[in-house]
């Protein structure tokens, strides 16, 4: 594995903020490099990505998150089968005005995640072990994020429970899912699409906002 080279990997995260056209202070700079500190580390001994460079993990785990900070709403967001935190930390790092909720059914991806939320004192960000069509909240979402979890199917069955009336659903994808999109659930709709460009990543990224069909 290559070495963690600190000040290395936060001059290529400035740079693909700017990129991106996202302004960051140094305070979140610093947060999203502890993060990716943290991440390096507990990968070693608990296999929480397949990524291992960590120059590659800021391009396909940062940047790639980030991408989506436009398109999020205010208020709240909930990230499901979020893995180590996948967009979900790095978003909350961004916006702190936020509530951010993570659920994972993989207990040392939560735990991991608990020892991100206490070392970077994000009190905005709150994570649940549970299955997610098992997740009871008290409170339902407008917002649902997803990050290479499920088909657009599954994604929406099992979590349209977890939703208000008017929420949105954002899937990110990897190439034009034409399949998954033809098996939507009866009674939603793609509302919205955008093709993500992340710096530093030459495959092809999505967004697909998905909502109820209204009558």
């Amino acid at each position: 594995m290559k070495a963690f080279n600190q000040d290395l990997l936060r001059q290529q995260l400035a740079q693909g903020m700017i990129d991106l056209q996202q302004e960051v202070s140094d305070q979140q700079l610093d947060q999203l490099i502890s993060y990716l500190a943290l991440l390096s580390k507990w990968n070693q001994a608990y296999n929480l990505t397949a990524v291992r460079d960590p120059q590659e993990m800021v391009v396909r785990h940062l940047l790639d998150s980030l991408s989506l900070l436009p398109y999020i709403q205010p208020k709240e967001l909930l990230d499901v089968g979020s893995g180590a935190g996948l967009p979900s930390i790095p978003i909350a790092i961004m916006r702190p005005d936020l509530q951010v909720r993570s659920v994972d059914s993989n207990g040392k991806k939560v735990r991991f995640q608990v020892q991100v939320k206490a070392a970077l004192k994000l009190d905005h960000f709150d994570v649940t072990q549970v299955r997610v069509e098992q997740h009871q909240p008290q409170a339902k979402s407008p917002q649902i994020v997803s990050r290479a979890f499920a088909s657009l199917q599954d994604f929406i069955q099992w979590t349209e429970a977890l939703a208000t009336e008017n929420a949105r659903w954002l899937a990110m994808k990897g190439q034009w899912p034409e399949d998954e999109l033809a098996a939507l659930p009866a009674g939603f709709q793609l509302a919205e699409s955008h093709l993500l460009q992340v710096p530093g990543e030459s495959a092809q990224r999505h967004l697909l906002i998905i909502q109820r069909q209204t009558t």
